[in-house]
């Protein structure tokens, strides 16, 4: 395994993530307001309280999601090849 594997493997996470993500949040948006979260928060239609709310929301789940998922797929690379992906080395 090598270096193209590694970002097929990282593609593939980032996909599955932001999947994830954007459900997630779409259901905790949902939850907490009764309405669907901003079609466009970067809309001046869109008020400020209401983009800001959804940014910290989706960021805050993103972040989480590429660390989880990165974590998981570098782990599954190590198993596989007997050492991590290049740029996960322990200092």
């Amino acid at each position: 395994m090598g270096g193209l594997v590694w970002k097929v493997l990282g593609f593939g996470s980032k996909i599955f993530g932001r999947t994830a993500t954007n459900k997630l949040a779409t259901t905790i948006w949902r939850r907490a307001t009764g309405k669907n979260p901003p079609l466009n928060p970067m809309s001046p239609t869109t008020t400020w309280a209401e983009a800001t709310a959804w940014a910290i929301i989706t960021g805050a789940l993103s972040g989480l999601s590429a660390m989880v998922l990165t974590r998981q797929a570098a782990k599954y690379y190590r198993t596989s090849t007997g050492h991590l992906p290049k740029g996960l080395e322990d200092s």
